[in-house]
């Protein structure tokens, strides 16, 4: 880590695994969430879900653990909404590190999350997904960009991929961040990563390559592509 505690500067760190990766991970236990995150907990009343909640915010704390260099335990993230101004739902942020943004996602099994300076939003879909129907989606997203999509002769990956770019730039609040596209296929999942300039391959256009894309190592920094190899349980180093 080259960035000390609390530094605007730190670099930006984007963590994708599977539920189970995160709950079995060392530095992680849901003793580390706060009282407001487990009171929330409450209400989940499906267990597969409630441990994706779960591993979305360790995820988010380990992010925000590496990209300052204080222990998980340490870190405290917060949320608050940007429509009705109250804390406790909405966009999450780290209020003793007002220049670093936050974001997490989970969905059926995975988690996702990033911390960089400026506005960050991170977004996981399992790869098997397919949004829809069409006319919703042209509701919610650019119509050119979804009828290119409807062309080819799979519409479904290129629908999810525009629908994960989507919920990364709304959860990063802005459309004028750079965003990175990629397919982690250890765990199945597509993800998008808006803002995090810094971050390894952040910046780059929409890379996403199906089915040649090398998967991202448990654990490590998002979208940098390492070579395949077997799976194994996060080391945390």
């Amino acid at each position: 880590m080259n960035a000390g505690p609390g530094r605007v500067g730190a670099a930006p760190v984007a963590l994708v695994a599977t539920t189970a990766e995160v709950l079995a991970h060392p530095e992680l236990d849901e003793d580390l969430l706060a009282p407001w995150e487990r009171r929330r907990l409450v209400g989940i009343r499906v267990p597969a879900r409630r441990d994706d909640v779960v591993a979305a915010r360790l995820l988010l704390r380990l992010c925000a653990s590496r990209a300052t260099g204080l222990p998980p335990r340490a870190v405290e993230p917060a949320q608050r909404c940007p429509g009705c101004g109250r804390d406790g739902h909405g966009r999450p942020y780290l209020p003793d590190h007002p220049g670093l943004g936050a974001s997490f996602s989970h969905a059926d099994g995975l988690a996702a999350a990033v911390v960089g300076p400026g506005p960050v939003g991170i977004d996981v879909e399992p790869l098997t997904r397919r949004p829809g129907p069409v006319p919703v989606l042209r509701r919610l997203l650019p119509h050119d960009e979804v009828d290119a999509a409807c062309a080819e002769p799979d519409p479904g990956p290129a629908l999810l991929r525009l629908w994960v770019r989507r919920e990364a730039l709304f959860k990063a609040g802005r459309d004028d961040v750079p965003l990175t596209v990629w397919t982690d296929l250890r765990r199945a999942a597509v993800v998008a990563l808006a803002g995090a300039t810094g971050a390894a391959g952040a910046g780059r256009a929409d890379r996403d390559a199906g089915a040649a894309e090398t998967p991202v190592p448990p654990l490590s920094p998002g979208p940098a592509p390492s070579p395949p190899q077997s799976p194994a349980p996060p080391s945390g180093r």
